[in-house]
């Protein structure tokens, strides 16, 4: 997992890749945009607008990509994130690899992130985390998870 601000993304150590996913997702301008799903670079590179509640840690499941690396970020609100490094995701239900995610009950080590209006986390296939989680209070967040194919960061 690797975390940091739009502000500052050309500081940010991401591979060029994840940068210009970025970049063409700005560009787009996702806070303008309604919910729903935004081809940048056809099913290579995609994001998804999402507009919802925060909810308990407790009430939510982790989620594991195996083809996608996800880049959550938050236009709006602010919301937790707790997550693990690859292969910490316990008690996991069958895989959907048709829709690319798997949602597990448990992470073990579990780590939190906060994110506010302009930090994005990036995780890569095999990280469990859970978006959406409550950070102070419930409240309405806007975010946009930019969807990067894993094959782009391979020579």
């Amino acid at each position: 997992m690797v975390t940091g601000d739009i502000q500052t993304l050309a500081r940010a150590g991401l591979h060029p890749v994840l940068v210009e996913a970025l970049t063409l997702a700005l560009s787009c301008r996702p806070e303008n945009k309604p919910p729903g799903r935004f081809e940048l670079r056809g099913d290579d590179i995609f994001m998804n607008i999402m507009v919802f509640a925060t909810q308990p840690a407790e009430s939510k499941k982790a989620e594991v990509h195996a083809q996608y690396i996800d880049i959550q970020l938050l236009l709006s609100g602010e919301e937790r994130i707790l997550f693990g490094i690859a292969a910490s995701a316990r008690q996991c239900e069958k895989s959907r690899p048709e829709e690319d995610y798997q949602l597990c009950s448990a992470i073990e080590n579990e780590q939190v992130l906060t994110l506010t209006p302009g930090m994005f986390a990036v995780f890569t296939p095999g990280e469990p985390h859970k978006p959406g989680c409550i950070a102070v209070s419930p409240q309405i967040i806007k975010k946009a998870v930019v969807k990067v194919h894993i094959d782009l960061l391979r020579p």
